[in-house]
C-alpha cells in the first residue's frame, strides 16, 4: 500500500517506513504528526483518488530532527551600472519517517506487521526443520560409524592370530650363523677380484711380448741404413779446416755522364 501526500507545496509518494525531507514543522523530534492532505491511496489493483483530497484516509508520520538543504547561490546584477549582488541559502527542513496510512479502517502498518510475523514463523519452521533434519544424519552417521567398528573388528583378530601362528614356522637364526655368512661372502668376492685381476695382467703381458717381437727386425735396418748416409758424405773441408771459398764480387757498373761535366 502506498499514498501520495502534500506537504509544504509539494507532493511526495511514501509508503510505511518511508523517510524524507519537507519544509520545516513546528515540532520536537520523537513527536507524532498526521498529515490530512492524502491525494491519492492505492491497495494492490485498487485504487482512491481523492477531489481534491481522500475521504476517510490519513498517513501518520514521526519526526526524526531538523536539516538544512543544500546552499543556493542567489546572483543579481545591472548591466552598464556596477551592480553586482550575490546571496547564499539553505532550507531549514524536517526530516520524517512515515509510520501508517489508513483509509477506511485499514492500516497498511497493521498488515505489514502480520507479514512480518507470518515470515518470521515460516522462517522458524524451516529452522526448527532443519534443525530435526540434523539430528536425525547425526544419529545416522553415528550408527553407521559403530557397524563399521563391528565389522573390521574381527577381521583384524583374525589378522593377528595369523601372524602368532605363522611366527614359530621361521627358523631362528643366531648372530655367530649371519657373521659366518657375510664373511663367506666377502671372501668370495675377493677371490672373484684377484682373479679378475690376474686375468688382465696375463692379457696385458701377452700384448707386450707381441709387440716386442714385431719391432725388433727393423732395428739393424735403420742402423745401416744410418751408417751408408753418413759415409756417403764428402768432406768439404780444406786445409785450414774452413769451408769452400766465397764466389768473386760483382764489378763496378761505369758512371753515367752528368749533363753540366763537360764531355771529351
Amino acid at each position: 500500500m502506498y499514498a501520495v501526500i502534500e506537504a509544504g507545496g509539494k507532493q511526495y509518494r511514501v509508503e510505511v517506513g518511508t523517510e524524507l525531507e519537507v519544509d520545516l514543522i513546528d515540532a520536537a523530534p520523537g513527536d507524532s504528526l498526521a498529515i490530512e492532505r492524502v491525494l491519492l491511496v492505492a491497495d494492490g489493483d485498487s485504487a482512491s483518488i481523492g477531489r481534491p483530497t481522500v475521504d476517510n484516509a490519513s498517513v501518520a508520520a514521526e519526526v526524526l530532527g531538523r536539516e538544512r538543504g543544500e546552499k543556493v547561490i542567489s546572483f543579481k546584477y545591472r548591466p552598464k551600472a556596477r551592480r553586482r549582488v550575490k546571496k547564499g541559502h539553505r532550507q531549514e527542513l524536517t526530516r520524517i519517517r512515515i509510520s501508517d496510512i489508513v483509509v477506511d479502517g485499514k492500516s497498511a502498518a497493521g498488515e505489514r506487521a502480520k507479514a512480518d510475523e507470518a515470515r518470521k514463523t515460516e522462517r522458524m519452521r524451516l529452522e526448527e526443520a532443519a534443525r530435526k533434519q540434523a539430528e536425525q544424519d547425526a544419529a545416522l552417521a553415528a550408527k553407521l560409524a559403530t557397524g563399521k567398528l563391528e565389522t573390521a573388528r574381527p577381521a583384524g583378530k583374525s589378522k593377528d592370530e595369523a601372524g602368532t601362528k605363522a611366527a614359530p614356522k621361521a627358523p631362528a637364526r643366531g648372530r655367530a650363523t649371519a657373521k659366518a655368512e657375510t664373511k663367506a661372502a666377502k671372501a668370495a668376492k675377493s677371490e672373484t677380484k684377484a682373479g679378475t685381476r690376474a686375468t688382465e695382467a696375463d692379457s696385458t703381458t701377452a700384448t707386450a711380448a707381441k709387440a716386442e717381437t714385431k719391432r725388433a727386425p727393423a732395428k739393424p735396418r735403420a742402423k745401416a741404413t744410418g751408417t751408408t748416409a753418413k759415409a756417403s758424405k764428402p768432406a768439404d773441408t780444406s786445409d785450414s779446416g774452413k769451408t769452400a771459398a766465397k764466389p768473386a764480387a760483382k764489378p763496378r757498373r761505369a758512371r753515367k755522364p752528368v749533363a753540366d761535366e763537360p764531355t771529351e
